[in-house]
């Protein structure tokens, strides 16, 4: 009986102790995933981004752009203006929320 009752509370304790182990390796292949070096194409992806990155921060702007972006996109500009009344349409509009009044009922 007592063997019976330790056999059975071993192999409660072995699969409790199974999942517990399957999802710590679970856990841990995604944390030694993320830190360990990428793959040859996912290196050079994020190293292009990168090298864009701070070839438009030195440039303040599109990287390798010619005279004739600058012409389109005052253009465009020009026609936003237009259609919607003017303004700096590269700073976000400044929003002002008045509280509503409301009168009171007398009784």
């Amino acid at each position: 009986m007592i063997l019976q009752r330790l056999f059975r509370f071993s192999t409660i304790l072995r699969s409790s102790l199974s999942v517990e182990l399957r999802r710590n390796i679970g856990f841990t292949a995604v944390v030694f995933n993320t830190t360990k070096s990428l793959d040859p194409i996912q290196k050079l992806f994020v190293d292009k981004i990168r090298d864009y990155n701070s070839k438009s921060q030195k440039a303040g702007g599109p990287v390798d752009v010619g005279p004739e972006y600058k012409k389109n996109m005052d253009e465009e500009i020009a026609k936003l203006q237009r259609l919607y009344g003017g303004g700096d349409l590269t700073k976000f509009p400044d929003f002002k929320f008045e509280e509503p009044k409301f009168d009171e009922i007398s009784k």
